[in-house]
């Protein structure tokens, strides 16, 4: 089995997100335009990953402007193909030693409740930095969604070190 590279993404990645999120419901699609800022504005804080020529991973994120000290993650995606194997910790973990480099200390994502692989990603990405996530509801199925989507809980856990996420990388990739 050829390896699975981990990169940044290019613009040339916007239709295969596109593709490879409308895949992994029950994600939430969005146009490929969005998906090609996702793959140039936001390369910094996303992450790519590649089997054999072809998207099988992917991780958007940003630095929201008012914590620039923060990492949050928008969506994860991995093809049916690769789960069960660790990829979406693997992208999560390097973009967090990534961006750890870069003054990231913190790390922030949101979750429906129920979203049961989520929650367990996120666990182990906290528990591998050495963070306690607090967590609140941010986002309501009432208020923000008129009761069509499940509400959003915030996660937010650090600070962890850029020292830390390079152990636990190296942890996780050995």
């Amino acid at each position: 089995m050829t390896p699975i590279t981990l990169r940044r993404p290019t613009d040339m990645d916007g239709s295969a997100l596109n593709e490879l999120v409308a895949r992994c419901q029950p994600l939430d699609t969005n146009s490929v335009y969005c998906n090609l800022l996702q793959c140039t504005d936001f390369a910094d804080t996303s992450i790519a990953a590649e089997h054999d020529g072809k998207l099988v991973g992917f991780i958007s994120g940003y630095r929201p402007p008012a914590r620039p000290d923060t990492l949050f993650v928008w969506q994860v995606a991995v093809d049916s193909s690769m789960r069960g194997q660790g990829l979406a910790l693997k992208m999560l973990m390097g973009l967090i030693q990534r961006t750890a480099s870069d003054g990231v200390r913190f790390l922030e994502t949101t979750i429906s409740p129920g979203n049961g692989a989520s929650e367990a990603l996120f666990a182990k990405a906290f528990r591998q930095l050495g963070v306690e996530p607090q967590t609140r509801v941010i986002f309501s199925r009432a208020q923000h969604f008129n009761g069509l989507h499940d509400d959003e809980v915030l996660y937010r856990a650090g600070p962890f070190t850029p020292a830390t996420a390079q152990k636990n990388l190296n942890q996780e990739t050995a």
